[in-house]
């Protein structure tokens, strides 16, 4: 069993930073990529940052500058280091990868449990 574990969030004054950590856990022979997503209520969740393997790195309009993503490919890890938070980045951000448990084993997608990041004075 694969499990994506996210932690991290909190509340936090606007212009404050967090950095948000998600390890994957369990059967894992390897991971393609690793993702943060967002997600307010009654909205559709979106893509915020994803990497890849290799480290390329894509961001979404709304967070360049200020939303950093990174992993630790040895530990299974992905980051998001978020900084000069604004109200409007108030949401649940969760995890999201590709692995594979074999060589053979066809990409199989994963997603973490959330965790709430709240920006508020």
């Amino acid at each position: 069993q694969v499990q994506l574990v996210e932690s991290g969030g909190g509340l936090v004054q606007p212009g404050g930073s967090l950095r948000l950590s998600c390890a994957a856990s369990g059967s894992i022979f390897s991971i393609n990529t690793m993702n943060w997503y967002r997600q307010v209520p009654g909205k559709e969740r979106e893509l915020v940052a994803a990497t890849t393997s290799i480290g390329s790195t894509t961001y979404a309009e709304s967070v360049k500058g200020r939303f950093t993503i990174s992993r630790d490919n040895a530990k299974n890890t992905v980051y998001l280091q978020i900084d000069s938070l604004k109200p409007e980045d108030t949401a649940v951000y969760y995890c999201n990868a590709q692995f594979r448990s074999k060589r053979s084993s066809p990409w199989t997608e994963i997603w973490g449990q959330g965790t709430l990041v709240t920006v508020s004075l």
